[in-house]
């Protein structure tokens, strides 16, 4: 790998430190950087599409690989937008946990050493791809981590009806209901009681969110899997019922009868590996480090 998008959080990057020494140093290799900084980062935060600036870069110029620096949200909402120029990310954590950050400042310079070395290799994460469907009109999303549909209000709960391949499974009143890959299984999939997943696997989980009901537990279903969740009525309703976010970014208002169709997306996130530790490896020291800070 010779040429390189450096992608960086300025609110993490103070004043771009590491990204300009991560610029120096692969030019130095012989490499080819593109740095796209706090306008690009604040770009995605809003907007449902890449600026179109670096796209028409990314259209006319060879990117081998993405280097991201921030934390996991970072990551994941670069990835996201990324999406259809299928370029592999390399996350560099400056933030807490880093889940999906394979680098540290610590080793950064050895990473980069290994991708001009091509010793490294590519973690496929499957993706979600979330439909909408109000006011006869038609929304598609797509997301790394996860979908969670959750109550507008405050000290109220929603009603959702969940489907799978059109099969009713059950109605999830409460806070709300997660839908998770095994990339996000670790987030709020985990905070709210659901079941940890091997990241490379190819599945979908459906978590309810403080559900008022003693039987409600987290359900997991395959990848050629279909789930469809309804906004019902509930007892006291509002004029918005409901929202629905795409990892933790993007939020659309629901009313009552709109419908969230997910399925598995037909991308992929490329993860780049460079480390030898195992998932397990890594969930018990971060999530251990997390406890004891």
């Amino acid at each position: 790998m010779k040429n390189y998008l450096i992608i960086s959080n300025i609110n993490r990057d103070i004043n771009y430190r590491m990204s300009d020494r991560i610029v120096e140093y692969i030019e130095k290799l012989g490499g080819k950087t593109i740095f796209y900084g706090a306008s690009f980062y604040e770009k995605i935060m809003t907007a449902s599409t890449l600026n179109q600036e670096l796209a028409d870069i990314l259209d006319k110029n060879i990117i081998d690989c993405a280097i991201v620096l921030g934390g996991d949200g970072t990551i994941i909402h670069s990835a996201i937008e990324l999406i259809r120029f299928d370029i592999p990310v390399l996350g560099v954590n400056l933030g807490t946990l880093g889940f999906l950050a394979e680098a540290e400042e610590s080793n950064l310079f050895e990473s980069i050493d290994k991708l001009f070395n091509n010793d490294y290799s590519c973690d496929k994460r499957m993706m979600l791809e979330g439909n909408i469907y109000k006011n006869n009109s038609k929304l598609e999303i797509h997301s790394l981590n996860d979908i969670v549909i959750t109550r507008k209000g405050f000290s109220r709960i929603i009603s959702l009806n969940i489907f799978v391949n059109d099969q009713f499974v059950d109605n999830f009143r409460g806070d709300g209901v997660i839908i998770s890959t095994p990339t996000g299984s670790t987030g709020y999939n985990l905070s709210a009681g659901g079941p940890v997943v091997s990241p490379n696997e190819e599945l979908m989980i459906i978590t309810p969110i403080c559900a008022h009901s003693l039987s409600a537990k987290s359900i997991v279903v395959s990848k050629n899997d279909v789930i469809k969740v309804v906004v019902c009525k509930s007892k006291k309703t509002q004029e918005i019922e409901a929202i629905v976010t795409f990892d933790g970014d993007k939020v659309v208002e629901l009313d009552i009868e709109d419908e969230i169709v997910i399925k598995k997306a037909i991308y992929n996130t490329k993860l780049i590996k460079i480390n030898k530790s195992s998932f397990y490896e890594i969930l018990r020291t971060k999530l251990n480090h997390n406890e004891n800070n």
